[in-house]
This record gives C-alpha cells, sequence and structure tokens, in this order.
C-alpha cells in the first residue's frame, strides 16, 4: 500500500527531528562520530550493489504509485481535543478545515487515523480547485463555549456549591438578550490587546451569538446531556462571525458573565465600542471550541458545478457530534472539576472597573 508519511510527517517531523538531534551510541560516543569513522572504511563487499538495488527499487515504487495516485488538493475535516494537541490555536476543535495536496488511495481517512492518537481524527476529506486555501476562502467561523452555568450566578451566590446552581429561564433570557446585541459590526478594539479605536482592522461582523439550554452532566464528568449531574449544569454558547481577534470571544463573554452577575450595568456594551478605554474581563480559555469553518462563496461559486463538492461536511455530523461527546465535553468538565478555572476567575471580577 502507498506510504502516507508525507501527510503525517506534519505531526510528528517536529518531534522525531528533536529526538535524532539528541541520540548517542550506546558507550557514550556521539552518533556524528561513529558516523564519520564509518565513511572512511572500506565498503563491505557487495553492500554498494544492494543499497543501489534498494533505492532503484524504491524510486520504481514511487514512479508507480505517482502514476497510479497522482496528487490532488483536497480539504481535509479535523477534530481534535485541545488537552493532548497544540498544533494549531491552542483550543480544542470539532471542525477545523486545512487544505493540501495529497494522493487519494483507497480508504485514505482510516490510512491516516490508524497513525494518530484517538483524540485527533480525520473525519472527512473532499476534493477541492487547485487553488483552494483554507485560511484565504473562509468566509467565517463559528465557535462554542461550554461553561459550568454557575457562571450566571448571583455574585453573593455560594460558589462551594456550585454542582447544586440551576440556570433559571429568566436569567437565561437576559444573557441571550445582551449576547444578541454583539449582533452587526462594532468596534472591538477593547477586546483584544495593542489595538486602537482607529485601527480599521478592529471593526469585527458579528452574525449570530447565544447561549443553549443548560444541561446536566453526569457523575464522571462525562459531560453528555441528561447525566446524572454530578458534576452540575452546563450550557454551551455558540458564536459565529467573520473573523476574531485574539482573545476576542472569551472577553465577549466575560464582560457579559460581569453584567449578569451584577459587575457592570448593561450600558457598558455599547461603551466598550466606543473610543474610552474599558478593562474588560477575559473569561478563561477552557470551553472555546472551533465548531466550524464557512465556506459560503467558494460553495456559491464551485459547488454546484458539476465538478467539485461543497464544503458544508453534513455527511459528518454524527461524526462531529461523537468526537465531541467522546473526547471535548468530557475534558472541559473534568478540567473544570479539577483545576475550577471559571470559579477561580469569577473572583477576580470585582476588580475590573
Amino acid at each position: 500500500m502507498l506510504r502516507i508519511r508525507t501527510l503525517l510527517s506534519a505531526f510528528t517531523n517536529p518531534i522525531v527531528q528533536s529526538q535524532r538531534s539528541r541520540c548517542t551510541m550506546s558507550q557514550g560516543e556521539p552518533l556524528t562520530t561513529k558516523l564519520t569513522k564509518r565513511e572512511n572504511e572500506e565498503p563491505i563487499a557487495g553492500e554498494n550493489e544492494q543499497v543501489t538495488a534498494k533505492k532503484v527499487k524504491l524510486e520504481g515504487d514511487n514512479a508507480e504509485d505517482e502514476k497510479k495516485y497522482p496528487k490532488k488538493k483536497v480539504a481535509l475535516l479535523l477534530a481534535y481535543s485541545g488537552k493532548g494537541y497544540y498544533g494549531m490555536q491552542g483550543v480544542s476543535a470539532a471542525g477545523q478545515v486545512v487544505s493540501l495536496k495529497v494522493r487519494l488511495i483507497d480508504d485514505i481517512v482510516e490510512s491516516i487515523n490508524k497513525h494518530l492518537p484517538a483524540h485527533i481524527r480525520v473525519l472527512g476529506i473532499k476534493r477541492v480547485t487547485q487553488g483552494f486555501n483554507s485560511k484565504n476562502n473562509c468566509d467565517a467561523r463559528s465557535y462554542s463555549y461550554m461553561l459550568p452555568a454557575v457562571a450566571f450566578a448571583p455574585k453573593d451566590y455560594d460558589v462551594q456549591n456550585s454542582a447544586a446552581f440551576r440556570l433559571d429561564p429568566e436569567t437565561l433570557e437576559q444573557v441571550n438578550g445582551l449576547f444578541s446585541r454583539y449582533k452587526g459590526t462594532h468596534n472591538f478594539h477593547n477586546f483584544t490587546s495593542q489595538k486602537s479605536p482607529q485601527d480599521p482592522s478592529a471593526r469585527r461582523y458579528i452574525m449570530e451569538m447565544s447561549c443553549g439550554e443548560p444541561f446536566l452532566c453526569g457523575e464522571g464528568g462525562d459531560g453528555v446531556e441528561g447525566g446524572a449531574g454530578g458534576a452540575g449544569e452546563f450550557a454551551v454558547i455558540t458564536v459565529r462571525g467573520q473573523s476574531f481577534m485574539l482573545h476576542q470571544i472569551r472577553k465577549m463573554i466575560g464582560l457579559v458573565i460581569a453584567v449578569v452577575k451584577g459587575y457592570a450595568p448593561d450600558t457598558v456594551l455599547e461603551r466598550s465600542w466606543g473610543v474610552e478605554k474599558v478593562d474588560i474581563p477575559k473569561a478563561p480559555g477552557l470551553g472555546l471550541v472551533l465548531e466550524r469553518v464557512h465556506f459560503d462563496r467558494y460553495n456559491k461559486r464551485f459547488g454546484g458545478d458539476g465538478l467539485h463538492q461543497r464544503l458544508d461536511w453534513d455527511t459528518e455530523e454524527e461524526a462531529i457530534r461523537s468526537f465531541k461527546k467522546a473526547y471535548i465535553y468530557p475534558s472541559i468538565v473534568a478540567t473544570e472539576a479539577e483545576e475550577r478555572s471559571m470559579i477561580s476567575w469569577m473572583a477576580t471580577l470585582p476588580i475590573h472597573k
């Protein structure tokens, strides 16, 4: 079968190279010294012929593979738990998309995944145009943020009993009313670092933002809706925008939490979009997940031409949900239970003005 090492090198090469650079022989003599000595030794009879024969065979195999499986431009759908993989953005992802050229061997997705740990998966692959670039062709991104519902509790609530808190419908309505005010184009210079109000790049367009119904998580921190509630109640916030700046989403969420808990008036949202400097609290990074990368313009132009596939991943939706339930949500719930990052962060809210 055709080797897939070239594709997998993106995941493994830095580690392998680092290990090789530190390699020594068992007697303590550097490997490079041994190799230098070997170069000066007489070749063993027939050794050169064997090396040449292997090289010719390998080149022949590669030529046959290139003829049978020419490289094609594709988009790969990736999912990974950020706790065990820091290769992209430092957050978890359920729908990351990368573009590259590969040889489309049979069962390529399965062939790649058998070389990867369980918390890093290729979920889908689609042919794209030669000029496609997953970063440049992206129209919008959707993120989710999973957090314990106690984040929206009144500021005088005893957080030591956080697992018992339940988010009531009135508070959820207030939360969503605040999130809806983010929709549209605003100047988010206060929601990132080192951006002046006059910088045009600080203006960002938000399409949707809301918080879903809260759900209980099981005794083992399994992160599954309808659990026994041992880990408490959680909720998932979703946001879709054309693009986001560093820390922008975490500060958008942090400001809403501060308002709901009574640390700031709701007028602070509009004030934060003005030229005035506003100190906005940044929610913990634990619950942030890249949900989807959108390619609406690409789909409109090429998705119906009969030659290329639409990048909508509908058929992979069940695999995406299963991956989140198996790896992403349990990791968030278990880490929050262990580190209590949200509880600790809420204690800092009074210092923000």
